[in-house]
């Protein structure tokens, strides 16, 4: 059986991080793992939400790739991951994202 890439993580754009983190915890059972005024980060059972205000990161989605370092100018991360972003054929932004620390 062939080994599939694992997702990590979605990111879309919110207009107010906290505003938007609220809404979603009070809608859906989901838990909150980090925000602060430019970024929240939530749990669900198979797969996190990143909630992002436009200047600061594009919409996209994270795969887990243990070779980031490879794939260009990686970005370290304060929680010890690793990251890059390329864009597929069609202009999609695609994290490549690496936790070091795990």
């Amino acid at each position: 059986m062939k080994n599939l890439d694992t997702l990590d993580h979605i990111a879309i754009q919110v207009n107010n991080i906290e505003k938007s983190l609220s809404w979603y915890i009070d809608n859906f059972s989901c838990e909150e793992i980090y925000s602060d005024e430019t970024w929240a980060f939530i749990k669900f059972k198979n797969v996190k939400l990143a909630l992002v205000s436009n200047n600061q990161h594009p919409n996209h989605f994270a795969i887990l790739n243990n070779k980031v370092d490879n794939k260009g100018s990686s970005v370290k991360h304060r929680d010890g991951s690793s990251s890059v972003y390329i864009k597929d054929i069609d202009g999609n932004y695609i994290e490549l994202i690496c936790y070091n620390n795990k």
